[in-house]
């Protein structure tokens, strides 16, 4: 087993609250060591952006954040709540942070402002018409709302990560998670969804995204976090980290995702 890459000073961002914190995270599938001493501070309104090749434990850390996976060691804090298997704790986390995962998990027999009212009624008890009304400024946010009335189905993969986009804004998180959101996705649809997801961070949003989109993460991201076999290799501003990496596991990576 080779030993935890220590964590860069830029690691830690000095300035604003916290939004997230982890501290020496620990995770295990099985006799796999998937996250080994994960130590990483997010700043209110920092963009973060995780990249790495498959298997490093992106998507694990990801979903560490709001207890779909659970950390076998350390410590996680989300806005302000220490992460444990309570569900009530659970619960409170995951009412301030929002996901979109790489399938658009939608709900098929419910419309687009069905799948976006439902949550807000059930959790939030919130009255239908308003729910509404809330619903269908997202859909304009997203740049869908004449769409509001059809089906999943009857969109293209783009528009619906549009929806699940606004779907997990209808909950009006504080902290939003992009697990490879485009990866699903044709080419051509790519774009409308960054475009959605640059507006986002243009809005102040906290936001931690694993994706290959270099081109985002140059044009979002505050800081990129490279992983690796479980760990954080290194973190920094994208034009160090991208003109300058420090490690020759991130320079390999980076040579190799650029030339794409």
């Amino acid at each position: 087993m080779s030993a935890p890459v220590s964590q860069p000073s830029d690691a830690r961002p000095s300035g604003n609250a916290r939004a997230v914190v982890l501290e020496d995270v620990q995770k295990w599938f099985g006799d796999f060591h998937v996250l080994k001493d994960i130590s990483l501070e997010v700043a209110e309104g920092e963009k973060i952006v995780i990249c790495g090749p498959s298997g490093s434990g992106k998507s694990t850390l990801i979903r560490c954040l709001n207890g779909l996976e659970t950390h076998d060691g350390g410590r996680i804090v989300v806005d302000g709540t220490v992460l444990t298997r309570d569900l009530k704790t659970l619960e409170t986390i995951r009412s301030e942070v929002g996901m979109v995962f790489q399938s658009f998990n939608l709900f098929p027999h419910l419309s687009v402002l069905d799948n976006l009212c439902l949550a807000p009624q059930w959790v939030r008890g919130m009255k239908r018409a308003e729910a509404e009304k809330a619903a269908l400024a997202l859909l304009d946010r997203v740049r869908i709302a004449d769409q509001a009335n059809k089906y999943p189905s009857q969109l293209s993969g783009g528009q619906q990560q549009r929806v699940a986009i606004a779907r997990a804004l209808a909950m009006n998180p504080r902290i939003m998670l992009f697990d490879e959101p485009t990866s699903a996705l044709d080419p051509e649809m790519v774009k409308e969804v960054l475009d959605v997801m640059i507006e986002l961070a243009r809005q102040g949003m906290t936001m931690l995204v694993v994706t290959h989109e270099m081109g985002f993460a140059r044009a979002v991201a505050d800081r990129v976090v490279f992983m690796d076999r479980g760990e954080i290799v290194e973190a920094g501003p994208p034009e160090v980290l991208f003109e300058a990496p420090r490690h020759e596991r991130t320079r390999l990576f980076l040579s190799q995702i650029l030339e794409h």
